[in-house]
């Protein structure tokens, strides 16, 4: 069964920091374009950030920019996705993607239905 596992979520100050990790059962990611998205309530479902499968191409949206690094380990079968300087538009549920996509292709703005696999979500609370 091919899934993704999103774990590292939780509750934390305005300006704190969380670590999301995503990891790959029953595939591999080697080939797969990573992405994370998030969805806060009453909001539709936005790219964060993607990473191409040999971490060559990364792409962030504006509102993350210089505050989230996403990386990969592809020995792991992971993907990470480091967040600082929280704030409370942070929050909502993270959810990892994979999909095969072609370099052009690895922007966040690109097509959530481009992506194949998806994990769960995890939720990311950022509140005082």
């Amino acid at each position: 069964q091919f899934k993704l596992v999103e774990s590292g979520g939780g509750l934390v100050q305005p300006g704190g920091a969380l670590t999301l990790s995503c990891t790959a059962f029953g595939f591999t990611v080697d080939y797969y374009t990573l992405g994370w998205f998030r969805q806060a309530p009453g909001k539709e479902r936005e790219g964060v950030s993607c990473i191409s499968d040999n971490g060559g191409i990364i792409d962030y949206a504006d509102s993350v920019k210089g505050r989230f690094i996403i990386s990969r380990d592809n020995a792991k079968n992971t993907v990470y996705l480091q967040m600082n300087s929280l704030k409370p538009e942070d929050t909502g549920l993270y959810y990892c993607a994979a999909g095969l996509l072609d370099e052009d292709r690895v922007v966040v703005a690109t097509s959530l239905f481009d992506y194949t696999y998806w994990g769960r979500g995890t939720q990311v609370t950022v509140s005082s």
